[in-house]
């Protein structure tokens, strides 16, 4: 039934493996058991001889099988054409033949070791990724789309002791606004250059503390028979709605908001901490034309700084996300309004510092700048009508064993 084929002796290994005869399908279970294990032990010897085979070429624990790259990495090793015709008979290629052919193929073909590729240098990267083309911003920014119609800009002056901060339960003491609006703005809301529309001033008599500190005076320059002679906060505000619907920013009876505005500071204090508290010494609710987020000016400017230096020391142009509500603005040196005026070469402050309308026209004239520049002015800053200071009781109720001063 079967005949011996000495392969293993011309391979001078000395071991017969049969080769079927040319009867091939076995008549009898004896011949099936005979040919299952036949075909078994042949496989094992097959393995075997791989693994030596692998073992040998390329060390323990490397692949085996050939990958289109690493074939063409064998082929650029030798220019040999008898070993490229043998690389064609490597048993990836004859995967489809048979049993035997594999065995032999992998045997007399030759291994050449996979070349190992060299690591790109870290000083090239670094080459590659600074040659990458940085985000410009446009050689005319502006203008811009401005999704705000108007800008009220405040900077209230409030009551204060010498050594407090703003845990202090400040009283508002002067009130004033400037309002600025677009002078021109296309279909698609783009605008560049603002104007002063209208102002409001007026000073607040205090309740809790009707009494100035000769500090507060003196930073203010605020005196004693003013404030004695103004009325309180919340006819101060009534003043000022009506200041509001005769510019048509709100409605006079239901008091909704008939355009986009916003409200414009030099730094978040003067709603987020001095109307915030006003509001509640006064038992007043917070008027809904009075929530929302602000603009912080300062931090606009801070950002806009941060921008000139990125270019100054690049050279080129990058682009910067201006700060929306909750955005820390960049470690940097917090500006004073005269030296926001400064950096922005416009002339020196007009007037007297920490003087409320004063300060007030001041921001504006930073605001109107900034719109010049081709920056989107919109809110950056958030407001909690609600926050709650340790010295504070019921509605309009300030715990003097909070209040040392």
């Amino acid at each position: 039934m079967y005949k011996a084929f000495d392969v293993g002796s011309a391979l001078g290994l000395g071991i017969r493996i049969p080769q079927a005869a040319p009867r091939l399908v076995p008549q009898s279970s004896s011949e099936i058991v005979f040919t299952v294990l036949s075909l078994s032990s042949l496989y094992c010897f097959y393995r075997v001889l791989k693994l030596l085979s692998n073992h040998s070429h390329y060390g323990p624990g490397q692949p085996t099988r050939k990958t289109k790259s690493d074939k063409s990495a064998t082929h650029q090793l030798t220019e040999s054409p008898a070993l490229a015709d043998q690389e064609q008979l490597s048993p990836s290629s004859t995967s489809k033949q048979g049993l035997f052919s594999s065995f032999i193929t992998m045997i007399i073909t030759p291994r050449v070791p996979i070349p190992h590729t060299v690591p790109e240098p870290p000083t090239a990267r670094i080459e590659r990724i600074q040659d990458t083309p940085r985000l410009e911003l446009p050689e005319s920014p502006w203008p811009v789309k401005q999704p705000y119609d108007a800008f009220l800009v405040l900077d209230v002056e409030a009551t204060c002791q010498e050594g407090t901060d703003f845990n202090w339960p400040n009283e508002i003491i002067e009130w004033p606004v400037v309002l600025l609006r677009w002078r021109s703005k296309d279909k698609e809301g783009r605008a560049k250059e603002l104007y002063v529309a209208d102002e409001f001033r007026s000073f607040v008599k205090p309740s809790w503390r009707p009494e100035l500190s000769n500090f507060c005076t003196t930073l203010t320059g605020i005196t004693q028979s003013e404030v004695d002679e103004a009325p309180s906060f919340p006819v101060v505000l009534q003043s000022f709605r009506k200041f509001m619907t005769r510019n048509g920013l709100i409605d006079d009876n239901t008091e909704e908001r008939l355009q986009r505005f916003t409200w414009c500071s030099d730094g978040p204090f003067d709603v987020r901490d001095f109307v915030v508290k006003q509001c509640f010494i006064s038992k007043l609710q917070m008027p809904d034309w009075l929530k929302g987020d602000v603009l912080d000016v300062r931090k606009v400017v801070t950002y806009y700084l941060a921008l000139q230096e990125a270019q100054g020391s690049s050279k080129r142009q990058t682009k910067i996300v201006f700060p929306r509500p909750g955005m820390p603005a960049p470690r940097r040196r917090s500006l004073n309004i005269p030296l926001q005026l400064r950096a922005l070469s416009l002339p020196d402050f007009v007037g007297r510092q920490h003087s409320g309308i004063d300060d007030t026209r001041n921001i504006a004239r930073i605001v109107t700048e900034l719109a010049k520049r081709g920056i989107c002015l919109e809110p950056n800053t958030p407001i909690f009508p609600g926050r709650r200071w340790q010295w504070m009781g019921r509605p309009g109720q300030v715990l003097e064993e909070y209040c040392s001063f």
